[in-house]
C-alpha cells in the first residue's frame, strides 16, 4: 500500500505493509494506556483502534503551525479546549470549544493554533504514518 502525504507542494511516498488485525486493533483504550506520537511538530495521543478508523488527541502548543497538506484520509474532529483557525477548500474557520468540522480525504488544509488546547480527531482509513 502506498500513502502520498503532501507538505508544502512536497509528496512524500511511504510505502505501508501494516495489516490490521485484532492484535494491533485497540478498541478500549483508557486515556493512561495512549501511544504518544509527534507530527509536523505536534505532540498527540494515538487512543482506540478500529477495522477501519482511528481516534486521536491532537495536544496543540500555542507555538505549533501544521502547514497545508493532505492524506488519504477522511479527518473528522471535535473541540475539547482552544481557538484554531483551519483552512481547506478556499475558506477559513474559526474554532473553539464545541466546535466539530470534517475534512474529506486528499484535500489540503492547515491549522493555526491561536490558543493552545486538544482536539479529537478521527481518521477513515486509519493513517498508517499514525501507528
Amino acid at each position: 500500500m502506498t500513502h502520498h502525504i503532501t507538505v508544502k507542494g512536497f509528496v512524500f511516498k511511504k510505502y505501508i505493509h501494516v495489516k490490521i488485525t485484532s492484535k494491533n486493533m485497540r478498541n478500549i483504550v483508557k486515556k493512561e494506556d495512549g501511544t504518544p506520537r509527534q507530527f509536523l511538530g505536534v505532540d498527540f495521543v494515538v487512543l482506540s483502534i478500529g477495522k477501519d478508523s482511528m481516534v486521536a488527541k491532537m495536544l496543540y502548543k500555542a507555538t505549533d503551525f501544521v502547514p497545508f497538506h493532505k492524506h488519504p484520509n477522511e479527518q473528522s474532529g471535535y473541540v475539547i479546549s482552544g481557538k484554531y483557525k483551519l483552512k481547506f477548500g478556499g475558506e477559513e474557520y474559526l474554532l473553539s470549544e464545541g466546535d466539530t468540522y470534517s475534512i474529506p480525504a486528499n484535500v489540503e488544509h492547515s491549522i493555526e493554533i491561536i490558543e493552545a488546547g486538544e482536539v479529537v480527531d478521527v481518521f477513515t482509513p486509519i493513517r498508517q504514518d499514525y501507528l
